[in-house]
């Protein structure tokens, strides 16, 4: 049985990532086929990361399991925003800006609307805690126009991007919003998170699994570690090739930071479609508005340290679409959560602004 536990992909998977990453330092010279093989390591990285993220996540209960999963996944995106800048030089300026807004506009339309469509089309009406969800997404609101959308109007400096002072500013909200937010979720008003009935009332945990053994979580939590080093480090050496498959079918130089969401945020979307499928909407939702407030929260404050030894520009402030894009969601989504039940619709109207997006996202 423990043979069997440590030959599963769970465990060769980040072990391997972390030997290839090693043999493959510093990637300079590396053929198609070693691409390819760092490629669908790097994919198996982030899974695993998630999947023992979500086994520790088990452990500790709701809702500290949605913000372990949040957390592990934006430690993810900001080790490959920050590796690309880096090796990308200034032609990168919009990188983070490109990533951090796709991560909003896949977790406030993608994740969310996914997940109200799936628990809807099972079960007729989905029901959440408006207060709690309401809660995250007012964060998600404040963060996203403190981080993307004031820059595009500041006149310190110009362009589309924040003074020292003013970006300083803006990492030191975004750090204390993202404090609050987990106080608030985890101590605070823990109940506001936590899944309802249909009538409202707290519903009961899942008995679907026994919980990890203490063994079981300090693997994990070892295991996290070693698939996140990976991800950061292969994700480094994969920079060129996404950049350059980008080019080659001819998309902007801007759908980068899409892809690098969706590499990202794909576990996570699949971990709150299973809890949509078990009633649980209100972990859905966690795990979609969480993910975006970590993805500004933690992401500009790192992004704003980094800048000491980029050097380049860091664009910020969002275009005319994207503001349209931005505002919308906002409305639409106070629109969803304030009833607290929400039918087949919300959630096809979330996907089609998440469909708009992506479109608008190759054909600018």
């Amino acid at each position: 049985m423990w043979l069997r536990s440590m030959l599963s992909w769970n465990v060769l998977v980040p072990v391997l990532a972390i030997i290839a990453l090693a043999i493959a330092w510093p990637g300079k010279g590396l053929g198609i086929g070693m691409v390819i093989v760092l490629a669908l390591l790097l994919a198996g990285a982030v899974l695993t990361a998630v999947h023992h993220a979500e086994v520790i996540a088990h452990k500790v209960g709701e809702p500290f399991g949605s913000l372990v999963l949040a957390v592990a996944v934006t430690v993810i995106e900001v080790g490959l925003i920050v590796t690309l800048m880096v090796s990308g030089g200034p032609e990168t300026a919009t990188l983070a800006r490109d990533t951090i807004f796709a991560a909003i506009m896949i977790t406030t339309n993608g994740i969310v609307g996914l997940s109200l469509l799936v628990g809807a089309l099972r079960y007729g009406v989905t029901s959440f805690n408006a207060e709690g969800t309401g809660a995250e997404l007012a964060t998600v609101a404040t963060l996203g126009a403190l981080s993307l959308v004031f820059p595009t109007f500041t006149t310190t400096v110009p362009g589309p991007e924040y003074s020292s002072s003013q970006l300083a500013f803006a990492a030191v909200a975004s750090v204390v919003l993202y404090a609050t937010f987990v106080f608030t979720q985890t101590v605070r008003h823990r109940d506001f998170f936590l899944p309802v009935t249909d009538e409202g009332t707290i519903a009961a945990e899942d008995d679907h699994a026994p919980p990890p053994t203490g063994r079981q979580t300090a693997v994990s939590i070892v295991l996290l570690l070693i698939a996140l080093v990976a991800v950061v480090g292969l994700s480094k050496l994969e920079s060129p090739a996404i950049e350059a498959a980008v080019d080659a079918i001819g998309f902007p130089q801007s759908f980068v930071g899409v892809v690098i969401a969706m590499l990202v945020l794909l576990p996570e979307t699949i971990a709150a479609v299973r809890a949509a499928r078990r009633r649980r909407m209100q972990i859905s939702l966690n795990l979609g508005y969480g993910s975006a407030i970590a993805s500004i929260g933690l992401t500009i404050p790192v992004i704003a340290l980094a800048t000491i030894w980029l050097g380049g520009p860091l664009h910020l402030g969002l275009g005319g679409t994207q503001l349209v894009l931005f505002t919308l969601t906002v409305i639409v989504s106070v629109l969803t959560v304030v009833p607290g039940r929400a039918t087949r619709l919300q959630g096809c109207v979330h996907l089609a602004l998440l469909a708009a997006f992506l479109f608008l996202a190759v054909n600018p």
